[in-house]
């Protein structure tokens, strides 16, 4: 009688790190309520001991997730050594979330804490130094990262849903796409890996009856799409994009955020990142997200982000 061999389940870890006021603590507390053992600022120095235990088939051990921070100051500098020394000798999956955020909320933000800056505990410099400081410290940790979430516009709630979406036992490991409308001059879409300008279209901007509206509107939806330069860019862009996001995924990339930028980002871009999110659905089993993050800035109404 053949023996049936039993199949071997890896253990997943997840690290978690970022610019300082950008959610790291409500990333954690959101996985733990969805199963995972946490552990918030463990030196990574420690890293390859605590791969140790989980490798010993402790159950609670199976799905894990560290924080890990500036507050450790020298220590920090060691994180991607011992994250390519673990991925090199364990079969644990390690994978490594970027959380992001604009300055201006984490200026915010520090405010309403009224915490200091981990890099200016002694309070000899001004906070945006501090958070500059930070990025350029933080800068190749981030080009690493499989998960580079920008928590700007998204408030406690919607971070905690995002993780559930992301890592609760069904979805773990599916590939999640994001599209993103903007405007240039608020500024470009910081963690975007495509950034798309349609600039170059009609703008319903000049149109009184549609300027206050945005491109969640119908009539302003409608009135960007009628129009042949519009058409002819999305074919090209959609045919684009199904070529490549295959591509993306089979190369172990976790995540794809895809930015779409006109002037302001309340008419244009909002249409057609509704456009792209909806054909991405029809054609991929992914999870896609669509964000309009600027669409509200002028026309005072915040259309309400989507989800598969």
């Amino acid at each position: 009688m053949q023996r049936e061999e039993k199949e071997i389940v890896k253990s997943e870890l997840l690290v978690v790190t970022g610019l300082s006021g950008a959610g790291k603590s409500v990333v954690i507390q959101s996985l733990e309520d969805i199963g995972y053992f946490c552990v918030d600022n463990l030196p990574p120095i420690l890293l390859p001991k605590f791969v140790e235990l989980m490798g010993q088939g402790n159950p609670s051990l199976q799905k894990v997730a560290i924080a890990i921070d500036l507050r450790g100051k020298e220590l920090f500098k060691s994180l991607i050594k011992e994250m390519d020394q673990i991925k090199s000798n364990s079969d644990v999956i390690v994978d490594l979330m970027f959380l992001e955020a604009s300055n201006e909320k984490l200026i915010s933000r520090y405010k309403e804490t009224r915490r200091a800056h981990p890099l200016n505990e002694k309070g000899q410099r001004s906070l945006i130094e501090s958070i500059e400081e930070e990025r350029e410290l933080l800068a190749e940790i981030q080009s690493l990262a499989n998960y580079t979430i920008d928590t700007s516009q998204m408030t406690l709630k919607e971070l905690r849903k995002r993780m559930g979406d992301y890592f609760n036992q069904s979805n773990f490991q599916t590939f999640n796409i994001n599209v993103i409308s903007f405007g240039f001059k608020h500024g470009i879409q910081i963690d975007a890996d495509l950034v798309f300008d349609v600039r170059f279209l009609p703008n319903p901007h000049y149109v009184d009856e549609l300027r206050p509206l945005t491109g969640e509107d119908e009539a302003v939806y409608k009135y960007v799409m009628k129009w042949k330069e519009t058409n002819v860019f999305y074919e090209k862009l959609m045919d684009l994009l199904k070529f490549m996001v295959p591509g993306y995924k089979k190369e172990g990339k976790s995540q794809l955020v895809i930015a779409i930028g006109c002037t302001g980002g309340q008419h244009r871009s909002v249409a057609l990142a509704k456009r792209i999110g909806a054909e991405l659905r029809e054609s991929f089993d992914y999870n896609v997200y669509v964000q309009h993050r600027d669409a509200h800035v002028e026309s005072g109404v915040k259309p309400k982000n989507e989800k598969n």
